[in-house]
């Protein structure tokens, strides 16, 4: 089996592992969790329903992802997006990561290869969003994926790989690994992204095994053939960057906590936080480019 390096933890800091092994991680198990069995592995994923859902309506849905050693049912207390949901009406999931090594994590690749273990996530999430296709009303158009740390990983992973199901993408505190040749979207694809330049975890200007924000920045930009000049606004220690293109209407964004560590944002930008940003984001978008 093959050795590998975990990033992007939950708890704030960086494991170095030994080789692929499942262990015990029966302590990972969430209340009122649906499961689903895909490739051999028993999953799990909490869904959120907000009271003005009546099933009449297609929905839109937005998936976030815990980040590495992370529990469902705790992240969605951290990351809570349910007022949002409530407002406007989305179906909001919190999945599940697998066991490796004795802590649930997201393999952000594709299966093979010098890849980070063997868990065929995006077919994990295929699947999810099938399931949830079996009693609730998808508006196919409206899927969403956010996640923080090696969850915002995984995000980009389903922007790279799965693209033909996922209208935009938001990473906070997270980062894109390093095989951005390998990831070819079919569409363009909109994407926020939130981080500290103190993150003391996946750090502002990259490591061994992920590229830096700005590089990030650059590859999306590039990508979805957007402005390489940004428009930049700022509120205290936070600075806002858009790059645009008006063609599409598809748009790369930036906000960089200046000062900022390895977490979820809390603190607000022009009134919103993290959870408030990204939805406003998202809500922009379906997977044919803007809405408005």
């Amino acid at each position: 089996m093959r050795c590998i390096l975990l990033l992007a933890t939950f708890t704030l800091s960086i494991m170095i592992s030994g080789c692929v092994s499942w262990g015990d991680c029966s302590y990972y198990s969430n209340d009122n969790a649906r499961q689903i069995e895909h490739d051999g592995l028993l999953r799990e994923y909490i869904v959120y329903v907000p009271s003005s859902y009546d099933g009449k309506k297609e929905i839109p849905v937005v998936l976030n992802f815990h980040g590495y050693a992370g529990l469902a049912s705790d992240y969605l207390k951290y990351a809570d997006m349910r007022p949002q949901a409530e407002k406007d009406t989305f179906l909001l999931v919190y999945p599940q990561g697998a066991c490796l090594n004795g802590f649930s994590h997201w393999n952000a690749a594709l299966p093979g290869g010098d890849n980070k273990s063997d868990v065929d996530d995006i077919g994990f999430i295929r699947a999810l969003l099938g399931d949830l296709n079996t009693d609730y009303n998808l508006d196919e158009e409206r899927i969403y994926a956010c996640g923080y740390s090696n969850g915002g990983m995984m995000s980009y992973a389903l922007a790279c790989y799965e693209s033909d199901r996922i209208a935009a993408v938001g990473s906070i505190s997270g980062a894109l690994l390093d095989q951005s040749a390998a990831c070819s979207p079919s569409h363009p694809i909109p994407i926020i992204n939130l981080h500290g330049t103190s993150d003391d975890v996946l750090a502002y200007n990259g490591g061994s095994d992920f590229i830096s924000v700005q590089s990030t920045i650059d590859f999306w930009v590039e990508f979805n053939e957007a402005s390489k000049s940004a428009a930049i606004a700022t509120d205290r220690n936070i600075e806002h960057q858009v790059y645009s293109n008006d063609m599409t209407g598809v748009s790369v964004e930036h906000y960089k906590y200046n000062g900022e560590g390895h977490i979820w944002f809390k603190n607000e930008y022009q009134g919103s936080n993290a959870s408030q940003l990204v939805w406003d984001f998202f809500s922009k978008y379906d997977i044919n480019g803007s809405r408005r």
